[in-house]
């Protein structure tokens, strides 16, 4: 039983720290997110988020029905919040990201 309380509190701490050193994926089909960990450079998502959180968003990528989009992304909560440049946001829960394991 302590072995599966320690793998629970292991897994939440994990859940809770969205630290990671290669990118995360979140796929539905042939569409896919992709966040990474490195600072958002896009100056247009930049300019569309808050002055008090912009250290917050990290880089992201976005295929959707074959086309390429740039975002940043930040934690809130349960989920990552997406500001893509065009001014469109979303979503996406943290649980449903995985890493990437492409070599």
């Amino acid at each position: 039983m302590k072995a599966f309380a320690v793998c629970v509190v292991l897994a939440a701490a994990a859940a809770a720290a969205p630290a990671f050193s290669q990118e995360l994926v979140a796929r539905q089909g042939s569409d896919s997110v992709r966040l990474s960990d490195a600072a958002c450079q896009s100056e247009s998502v930049l300019a569309r988020v808050g002055e008090d959180t912009k250290d917050e968003y990290k880089a992201a990528t976005a295929q959707f029905q074959g086309q390429s989009f740039v975002a940043c992304w930040r934690t809130m909560g349960g989920v990552a919040h997406l500001v893509y440049e065009d001014g469109d946001q979303g979503i996406i829960p943290m649980q449903e990201l995985k890493p990437d394991l492409r070599a």
